[in-house]
């Protein structure tokens, strides 16, 4: 059965940092384009950051340049989003994505909660 397993949320203060973790299983993980998303409380859901299915390619929202950085480790079927210099407004629940082709697959979130 496919699942994504976000893990690493959690109350930070502002200029904090925090690594979060998706875990992948049942499915090809290093097939598959990997993406971070949050939302916000009364706000849509938006991309925060990207990862090509070989870790050789990587974009961020503007909002988060600079300080957020998306990896990827095939071999643990595990996508990261390091999380630096967090400010009340990246408060949200992040959700991990897997891409292919016609194949797309949701976690369940995790809350990261930024301050003071």
């Amino acid at each position: 059965q496919v699942q994504l397993v976000e893990s690493g949320g959690g109350l930070v203060q502002p200029g904090g940092s925090l690594r979060l973790s998706c875990a992948a299983s049942g499915f090809m993980f290093s097939s598959y384009a990997m993406n971070w998303y949050r939302q916000a409380p009364g706000k849509e859901r938006e991309l925060v950051a990207s990862i090509s299915s070989s870790g050789g390619s990587t974009n961020y929202a503007d909002s988060v340049k600079g300080r957020f950085t998306i990896s990827r480790d095939n071999a643990k079927n595990t996508v990261y989003l390091q999380m630096n210099s967090l400010k009340p407004e990246d408060t949200g629940v992040y959700y991990c994505k897997a891409v292919r082709i016609r194949d797309v697959y949701w976690g369940r979130g995790t809350q990261v909660t930024v301050s003071s």
